[in-house]
C-alpha cells in the first residue's frame, strides 16, 4: 500500500495531542526513522471548547477553526486526518465536507468497532457531557451490536471533573474520584468501558489502567498507522 501523510487536528486537547504522536510512533511497526509514518501536527489550542457549544454555553463554533487546520494541513501534504478529539466528531459530518479529499478517520467509529471485535457485550461510555448528549458513542455501539451504557447525573458530572479539574487543568488524576465512577459502572453490569475522551486516555497511562478499559486514543493511533500504509508492531 502506497505510504500517506497524516494531518492531525490537536490542541483539543493540547496533551492527547502529544500522547496521540507518541503512540502512533510506538505502535508503529519500523526499525529505522524513515520507515516511522511522516505526519504533520497542529496544537491550536484557540480552537473553541466543544461541550460548551454543543450545550448551548458558548457562541464560539469550533467547526470552522477544525476545518481551516485541515485545510491547513493539506497544503502541506496531509492525506489523511486525526482528531484527537471525541467530542469533536459530534461534527463529523461538517469536518468530513469541508476537508475536500482528505480521509479523515471517525474515531468513535473504530472504538465501537473494536469493543465488538474484543467480544464487549455491554460497554460503559466515559465522555464529555457534549459528546454523550450528541448520542455519537451511543449510536455507533448499537450499530456494532454492543449496548451502551451511559453513566447517571451525578456521575457524570465526576467523569467531567476528572476530565476539566484534573486533566485539562494539568492535575494529578483523584483516584478516588475514579474508583466511584467505576464502581458505578461495575453496579451496572459492564464488560468493557470506552474511554470515550482523550483527555482519559491520559488517565489510563497515569494510572497504568487494565485491559478492561478500551482507549479510543490508541484505536485512532492505530487507525492512523494501518490507514496511512503502514503496519502496526506485534
Amino acid at each position: 500500500m502506497e505510504k500517506k501523510v497524516l494531518g492531525i487536528i490537536g490542541g483539543v486537547g493540547p496533551l492527547a495531542t502529544m500522547l496521540l504522536g507518541e503512540m502512533i510512533v510506538k505502535r508503529t511497526k519500523a526499525q529505522t526513522d524513515q520507515q516511522h509514518v511522516n505526519m504533520v501536527i497542529t496544537n491550536n489550542t484557540s480552537i473553541p471548547d466543544r461541550t460548551t457549544y454543543i450545550l448551548d454555553r458558548s457562541k464560539a463554533n469550533p467547526v470552522p477553526v477544525m476545518i481551516s487546520d485541515a485545510v491547513k494541513l493539506k497544503s502541506i501534504g496531509a492525506e489523511v486526518l486525526a482528531i484527537p478529539c471525541n467530542t469533536a466528531h459530534s461534527f463529523y459530518q461538517d469536518i468530513q465536507l469541508g476537508a475536500a479529499d482528505l480521509q479523515v478517520l471517525h474515531m468513535i467509529n473504530e472504538t465501537a468497532k473494536r469493543a465488538a471485535q474484543i467480544g464487549a457485550k455491554k460497554v460503559g461510555i466515559m465522555a464529555t457531557t457534549g459528546t454523550l448528549t450528541t448520542s455519537v458513542y451511543q449510536l455507533a455501539c448499537q450499530d456494532a451490536g454492543v449496548k451502551p451504557i451511559v453513566p447517571d447525573e451525578e456521575t457524570q458530572e465526576m467523569v467531567m471533573s476528572v476530565i476539566y479539574d484534573d486533566v485539562k487543568a494539568g492535575q494529578p488524576v483523584d483516584f478516588l474520584k475514579w474508583q466511584q465512577i467505576i464502581n458505578k459502572f461495575d453496579e451496572l453490569g459492564c464488560d468493557r468501558i470506552i474511554l470515550g475522551c482523550t483527555e482519559l486516555s491520559i488517565v489510563k497511562k497515569e494510572l497504568n489502567l487494565d485491559d478492561m478499559y478500551i482507549d479510543s486514543l490508541m484505536v485512532l493511533a492505530e487507525s492512523a498507522i494501518l490507514s496511512c500504509g503502514y503496519e502496526l508492531k506485534d
